[in-house]
C-alpha cells in the first residue's frame, strides 16, 4: 500500500510538567511556536526559555552595541504574552554561532538547571525545505540541543557542571523540533493563535526593518497562514507542528 504523501500529525505527548525552549535568537519562538507554549502554559504546565544570542546583528539600521539590549526587552515581553517568565541569554555573538563542546555545555548546563521533560528547538537542518537556506546559528543551536539533552545526563560529559552543583539530569523524555520540513506531531494552535500574534507583535522594532507592511497585518497573516497550512494535517485545526525525537 502506497503511504501518503502528508500523513496526519500526531498529538504532542501531554504527560510533562516542564519544558525547555532553546532557540538562537529572539523572535525565533515567535515565528516558531508560541501557539503551543501559550497553550501548554495554560494547561499549568512550566515552560523556560534559554537563547544562545540576544539578536545583537539582528536589525542593520542599529548597531549590535545597542540592538542587543533593545531585542533583549522585546524577547521578555514577548515571552511574557505567553504566560513565560524565566528569560535566559548565553551571550553567545549573533551571527557566529559556533556548534561544538563550548555550545553544548552551555546548553546541557541549561537543562540541569531547569530538569525539564520536554525541549523544544529550532530546525537544525541546512535548509527549510528545498532551496530556502537555513542560517548557521539555527542549525548549530538546534543540532547542539539534540546533543545536549543527552550530554545532560551524562556526569562524565562536562563533569565540571557538577562541580558548579548542577547534578545529572537523564529525565529528558523528548526534544521536539519547530520548523521541521518532515513534522511527525502537532498542538492544536486555537486557544493559543492570537496570543501568539500579540507575542510575535512585541518584536516590532525587528517586524518594522523587516518589512514595509503594516507590522500587525504581517504578524497575523504570517502565523495565521503557517498554523492553517500545519492544520491541514491535523483535523483542520490551526497547529503547531513538531518533529518529535523520543530520548
Amino acid at each position: 500500500m502506497t503511504e501518503p504523501t502528508n500523513p496526519q500529525l500526531s498529538p504532542m505527548p501531554e504527560d510533562w510538567r516542564r519544558a525547555l525552549a532553546v532557540v538562537a535568537h529572539p523572535d525565533d519562538l515567535e515565528y516558531g511556536c508560541s501557539a503551543a507554549v501559550a497553550v501548554w502554559t495554560d494547561a499549568g504546565r512550566e515552560v523556560a526559555y534559554v537563547l544562545a544570542t540576544r539578536g545583537e546583528a539582528g536589525i542593520d539600521t542599529v548597531p549590535p552595541s545597542a540592538c542587543g539590549a533593545l531585542r533583549e526587552r522585546e524577547q521578555r515581553a514577548s515571552a511574557a504574552v505567553v504566560g513565560v517568565s524565566t528569560v535566559e541569554f548565553l551571550d553567545h555573538a549573533d551571527g557566529v554561532v559556533v556548534y561544538g563542546p563550548d555550545l553544548r555545555r552551555d546548553i546541557a548546563a541549561a537543562i540541569r538547571r531547569h530538569r525539564p521533560e520536554l525541549v523544544v528547538t529550532l530546525n537544525h537542518r541546512d535548509t527549510w525545505g528545498g532551496v530556502a537556506w537555513n542560517t548557521p546559528d539555527h542549525v548549530a543551536v538546534g543540532r547542539a540541543t539534540l546533543d545536549a539533552a543527552g550530554d545532560a545526563g551524562n556526569r562524565w560529559i562536562f563533569p565540571e557542571l557538577a562541580d558548579q552543583g548542577l547534578e545529572p539530569w537523564n529525565g529528558v523524555r523528548w526534544v521536539a523540533v519547530a520548523g521541521s520540513t518532515t513534522p511527525t506531531h502537532a498542538v492544536d494552535a486555537t486557544a493559543g493563535l492570537d496570543r501568539a500574534i500579540t507575542s510575535l507583535l512585541e518584536h516590532r522594532t525587528y517586524i518594522e526593518a523587516l518589512t514595509d507592511e503594516d507590522p500587525e497585518v504581517y504578524a497575523r497573516n504570517f502565523l495565521t497562514g503557517v498554523a492553517g497550512s500545519v492544520g491541514e494535517r491535523y483535523g483542520g485545526r490551526p497547529a503547531v507542528a513538531f518533529e518529535l525525537f523520543p530520548r
